[in-house]
């Protein structure tokens, strides 16, 4: 039976076949249930104003000003369009990088407006770049609903019309069309009534036209649970069936490439958290069942090594390995470092990638088949049906919560009978009790100690203030033969914007550190991966003193003659991308410095994320501090948090019900693994479900 919830978004009033494709592409929003699954990441209060003397750097704002000085401003072929806002205790720039000549006609035709969005400030000036606008009315003003969701839209689909506001718009409009029997229940009455949950109809309703700040809570409370109990349901229930139905490739004992390779080529000694780890993968390996284990590292904690290790126990018994890493730079790291590692042994290992040439291709397909090629390190290339191994025995996959669950799977489908072992390995550093929460289904093993002779990373806290003082110490340092890394935040969701701030931060660069003098290399997400890899080339090979990026080069890039980090408007990013660009310096072994650039003025939570970084460099200790000092309102950019692609949890900040949602999974499975029991029908009904249909729980 057909649901209203698979009626596609096409067919819905305002929306048709080019904003379909629109939604289609930029948001995953084919049908009315996908739409209404598409939640508010935050509520803005519209019945405050806020004054601009008051505005504070990184937080929204709604203010109401006159408008004025409307003027479009030029940088070659860069145009942007700015204008004065104007309230009784002082003014501000706001500022668009893309627009329209009706937002030009709509500034020009009216004086007072009500305006939104998040505040930057350059010195002392406050600015909005690219605010909501809305012509101001106060009969129309005083009849608005207090509560309105913000919507992520982007760019794109902000251009033509379905931005925040327009998609409040088409959400109203689906729900008109939609009663509570087009939205079924997805959890047991037996649940609902414990849990004194709202019905998942009330929660949709709720979450998406609020009246009350009390039912906001109300329908977050229910989603979150939801969202989090389902994703606990099956990961418990995945480690159920693999510790009692999944063989594993018996492994009994390390062979004799491991033992050479520890006695004779292995360049340092291990540490006594590396050593704890190996031991615990021996007797994974042993054991008859399928290894399933996370490994979890801070930055420089020498994950590789164990990983590379891990590899050499398997090969020795006719077996294959192979490591998979989200970026062409970050495989080709791993393959040069794997490769210099093995150089004085007869271990031969390949690199994979969209770039490798047809003729090399061809070799490694035959080589993997005949068993000959014992090592692959490769990107998603590894997935390609044509990449066939003789007997894989483990898999390795770098920073994991990159890649889908269903490409993950796509690996250890490689072998017809018995499934390899499985090593995940991440340098997101995440509080053990939350670690098991995430990632129910793996064994976790940490790596909580560096290896010994690395210097500690100096993190300064530089305010906009002292810009020309930190220009000096970049020249000192580069006069001392060292390398500087200047990264530029993401601004919103716009790539556009995030290469604009880049660029005009560049040129700004350029009169402190003129050209032939310097050489800068400058790389960012929408360049050709050709010239990307080109640019950062330049700088491995110390050819450039200066590399100005976006956070492309967050993970990948090892440069030990790097000593120095910049992080361009500190205050936007989070603690875990912090610590993760930090750990780009502190390679070699010079002394290295992160310094963290913020405007003069920036918020308590922001001071409060800088303050954690200046004070430790021990990741672990850093997830921590940020677990309590994230406000409930704090989820722009953190929701998915890099590890769970959630809709409306956040990791962090829901924790407790995190916890909760965990308890509730693994008592169910207690009593009923196979989910049989008729009052779990719903439960099971979910877990089967794939597409759209995932999240709003129709059972076939």
């Amino acid at each position: 039976m057909t649901s209203k919830l698979d009626t596609s978004i096409e067919f819905l009033k305002g929306v048709g076949p080019a904003r379909a494709k629109l939604l289609n592409k930029h948001l995953n929003i084919f049908t009315f249930g996908d739409l209404l699954s598409h939640f508010p990441f935050r509520y803005v209060d519209k019945s405050v104003f806020h004054n601009i003397k008051s505005l504070v750097e990184d937080e929204y704002a709604q203010l109401l000003v006159s408008v004025s000085n409307l003027k479009i401003r030029t940088n070659g072929k860069t145009r942007w369009l700015t204008a004065k806002a104007t309230d009784a205790t002082g003014q501000m720039e706001l500022i668009w990088f893309k627009f329209s000549d009706w937002q030009q006609e709509l500034l020009q035709a009216h004086q007072y407006f009500v305006i939104y969005g998040k505040v930057n400030h350059q010195g002392n000036n406050p600015s909005i770049i690219h605010p909501e606008v809305e012509p101001y009315n106060p009969q129309q003003q005083s009849s608005k609903a207090r509560w309105e969701g913000i919507y992520s839209s982007g760019e794109v689909l902000a251009g033509n019309y379905l931005h925040s506001k327009g998609l409040h718009k088409l959400i109203s409009q689906c729900l008109s069309q939609v009663s509570e029997r087009d939205i079924p229940e997805t959890l047991p009455q037996y649940m609902i009534s414990k849990l004194k949950v709202i019905s998942k109809y009330q929660a949709i309703l709720q979450i998406h036209q609020p009246r009350t700040e009390l039912e906001i809570n109300q329908a977050r409370d229910r989603m979150k649970f939801e969202e989090l109990f389902y994703v606990q349901l099956r990961l418990l229930k995945n480690k159920y069936l693999r510790q009692t139905q999944q063989n594993g490739i018996l492994i009994p004992k390390p062979g004799l490439s491991y033992t050479e390779f520890i006695s004779n080529f292995l360049p340092f000694k291990l540490t006594k958290a590396q050593e704890r780890v190996l031991q615990e993968i021996k007797t994974d390996l042993k054991s008859g069942h399928q290894m399933n284990r996370l490994l979890q590292g801070d930055v420089g904690s020498g994950k590789t090594i164990v990983a590379l290790l891990t590899m050499l126990m398997t090969i020795d018994h006719d077996l294959q390995a192979c490591i998979m890493a989200p970026t062409e730079v970050l495989a080709m790291q791993h393959y040069k470092g794997i490769s210099e590692l093995l150089a004085p042994t007869k271990l031969n290992c390949e690199l994979l990638t969209s770039q490798t040439k047809t003729r090399d291709r061809k070799l490694i397909y035959h080589d993997l088949e005949s068993g000959m090629l014992k090592i692959l390190v490769g990107t998603h290339a590894l997935l390609e049906d044509k990449v066939r191994f003789k007997k894989l025995g483990i898999v390795v996959i770098d920073e994991q919560h990159r890649f889908g669950v269903g490409q993950r799977a796509k690996l250890w489908e490689k072998n017809e009978s018995t499934a390899p072992h499985i090593l995940v390995m991440t340098a997101t550093p995440i509080p053990r009790t939350l670690a098991m929460s995430l990632y129910g289904d793996l064994d976790i093993s940490i790596i909580d100690e560096l290896p010994p002779g690395r210097k500690e990373i100096k993190t300064i806290h530089v305010r906009d203030f002292h810009r020309m003082q930190l220009y000096e110490f970049m020249r000192k340092e580069i006069a001392l033969g060292r390398q500087i890394y200047i990264v530029y935040p993401l601004i919103e969701e716009s790539e556009k914007l995030d290469i604009e701030n880049l660029n005009l931060g560049y040129q700004k660069l350029l009169e402190y550190f003129p050209e032939p003098t310097f050489r800068i290399s400058v790389v960012h997400g929408r360049m050709k991966a050709q010239d990307k890899a080109d640019q950062m080339d330049y700088f491995v090979r110390g050819l450039s003193h200066i590399m100005v990026a976006t956070t492309v080069i967050e993970v990948g890039v090892n440069v030990p003659n790097a000593s120095v980090m910049v992080i361009e408007n500190a205050e936007r990013f989070g603690l875990s991308q912090l610590h993760q660009l930090r750990g780009r310096v502190g390679r070699g072994s010079d002394q290295s410095y992160c310094m963290l650039m913020t405007a003069d003025r920036i918020g308590k939570v922001s001071a409060a994320r800088i303050k954690i970084m200046c004070d430790t460099n021990d990741g672990f200790k850093i997830a921590q501090a940020d677990l309590e000092i994230r406000g409930p309102g704090d989820i722009d950019g953190t929701r998915q948090s890099g590890l769970l692609e959630l809709k409306v949890a956040n990791i962090y900040e829901d924790n407790r019900i995190l916890q909760a949602a965990r308890s509730w999974a693994e008592q169910i499975l207690k009593k009923d693994p196979s989910l049989e029991n008729p009052h779990n029908r719903q439960l099971k009904g979910h877990l089967l479900l794939t597409g759209s249909a995932k999240f709003w729980g129709r059972i076939s």
